[in-house]
């Protein structure tokens, strides 16, 4: 397949970005890159177009890196919460990736984010706080503090029985110092007492 050389006028994923030369197939090029005015001919008699096209990059490139360094620095004091099913072991159903927490980003705080640049080296399979790392430029990496948590509801307390009426618990026997049980006067000695004091009187 024949190859051409085309000079990019925008930023093309996967491709080029502003100003660079690049290799494609002369149909590719032909027939969608120059249509849509994504490109053009490498030619000597565009160096002045290839000057601006160079400095519209080194704007762009300088925009999207204090964008991007003001985003890590508002993303660092986020959490971004994330409720997920468990079971009653309180073990999580699913996992937590990098497209979950790029699609919580955009609900909770409406921050659009390449879920490629947000870093996670494996699926979250429990349920905690987790510090996920953010390549958000070459240039500028952040982090985002992650809560996992259940959206199961909590258990309810179960109110304890209560003991049934009439089984009330008898009064302890009355005890001495000495830790013996106190023995109660009886009528005799009541009688003793009472003529002890009349003889005295």
């Amino acid at each position: 397949m024949a190859k051409t050389e085309v000079i990019l006028t925008h930023n093309i994923v996967g491709l080029g970005a502003e100003a660079d030369k690049v290799k494609v197939a002369a149909g590719y090029a032909r027939n969608y890159l120059f249509p849509k005015g994504y490109a053009i001919p490498a030619s000597a008699g565009n160096k002045k177009h290839i000057e601006a096209l160079q400095k519209r990059r080194a704007e762009r490139e300088a925009q999207e890196l204090n964008t991007m360094t003001e985003l890590a620095k508002s993303l660092s004091k986020l959490v971004c919460v994330i409720q997920v099913k468990t079971g009653d072991d309180g073990k999580m159903f699913g996992t937590v990736t990098n497209g979950t927490i790029a699609d919580h980003l955009k609900t909770q705080f409406d921050i659009a984010l390449d879920k490629k640049k947000i870093v996670l080296p494996k699926p979250i399979h429990a349920l905690g706080e987790y510090e996920v790392e953010m390549h958000l430029h070459p240039n500028v990496k952040g982090t985002l503090k992650v809560r996992v948590e259940s959206s199961n509801p909590l258990p309810q307390p179960q109110p304890q029985a209560e003991a049934p009426k009439g089984e009330t618990e008898a009064p302890k026997e009355a005890r001495t110092k000495e830790g013996r049980p106190q023995r109660r006067p009886t009528r005799k000695s009541e009688a003793k007492a009472d003529s002890g004091k009349e003889a005295k009187g």
